[in-house]
């Protein structure tokens, strides 16, 4: 334990629940202290008109180590 790093990022997967991202998180020792959210876009194009439409969204959690 005394390598791992102070602070680690945690994606959820696609196929992967919230809960289950956070248990994963606390078996490598960490506890969550940040959720952090970032849309995912594509790009339609209608009426020869290119514009980006949200299709998703990515989950990340920022974790401390448990001391």
């Amino acid at each position: 334990m005394a390598n791992q790093q102070k602070k680690k990022k945690f994606e959820v997967l696609p196929d992967e629940t919230i809960s289950a991202c956070l248990e994963r998180m606390d078996r490598e020792g960490y506890t969550p202290s940040r959720r952090m959210e970032e849309p995912i876009f594509h790009e339609v194009t209608k009426d020869g008109k290119t514009t980006a439409e949200p299709c998703g969204r990515k989950i990340v959690f920022e974790g401390k180590l448990k001391s």
